[in-house]
């Protein structure tokens, strides 16, 4: 049986999620996102064929964010702790651009 790595969700982003994401097709991408995120193998071979999981740069703190639809620009923003994986914001696929903008608006969500 494959290895889960736990999911930390203490914003609600994933009950967010299912509120905001405005179709089926992107709710079941962005459930097959949360399952590769879980999937050990993923991080033990650094392998992220669907979220292209990776660190946001100019960032002090180490954010990471994943893809949940590379062309509607739909992320989900996580951060690692105590080797879980902290949910920290789903982000709409029309403001993926200003990610500084977002985390800084939301600061007290990112350690």
């Amino acid at each position: 049986m494959a290895k889960i790595k736990a999911l930390v969700d203490e914003y609600g982003v994933i009950y967010h999620a299912v509120k905001i994401i405005p179709n089926d097709e992107l709710k079941i991408k962005f459930l097959e996102a949360l399952a590769e995120l879980e999937d050990n193998e993923t991080h033990r071979t650094l392998s992220f064929p669907k979220t292209r999981l990776h660190k946001i740069s100019g960032m002090k703190q180490a954010i990471y964010r994943a893809d949940i639809d590379k062309v509607s620009g739909w992320r989900i923003h996580l951060q690692y702790k105590h080797n879980q994986i902290h949910l920290k914001d789903i982000i709409e696929g029309q403001k993926h651009d200003d990610v500084m903008r977002i985390i800084a608006s939301k600061k007290n969500r990112y350690e």
